[in-house]
């Protein structure tokens, strides 16, 4: 039970952006793309706004490639990295590689 995902399991993937579009103060009415990076589910929300995943497995080569694009702010769920080692190094990557990027886990 101590692995249990911390956000309900009728909550979509669209659900979770709105609600943290919503918590950043973003209106719901910004140009939302839809894209895949290294086989990754991501929501791009106003260009470079936000970035968020909520798919698992997400590693160290996923934050290389999010970096180029130097979002503002990303999100992921909490039970979406491959490892509490991998969720370490994905905040450091994208401390080194985008230093500007706001990183959310939920």
């Amino acid at each position: 039970d101590f692995l249990a995902d911390n956000i309900k399991e009728d909550r979509t993937p669209d659900d979770l952006l709105a609600q943290v579009m919503l918590d950043w103060g973003l209106p719901l009415s910004l140009k939302i793309e839809q894209l895949k990076v290294n086989g990754k589910h991501v929501f791009r929300v106003a260009e470079n706004s936000l970035y968020a995943c909520f798919d698992t497995g997400i590693d160290e080569a996923f934050a290389k490639a999010i970096a180029k694009d130097k979002p503002l702010r990303i999100v992921f769920r909490d039970s979406g990295f491959k490892s509490d080692t991998a969720k370490t190094n994905v905040k450091q990557l994208l401390k080194q590689l985008s230093p500007e990027t706001e990183m959310k886990v939920i």
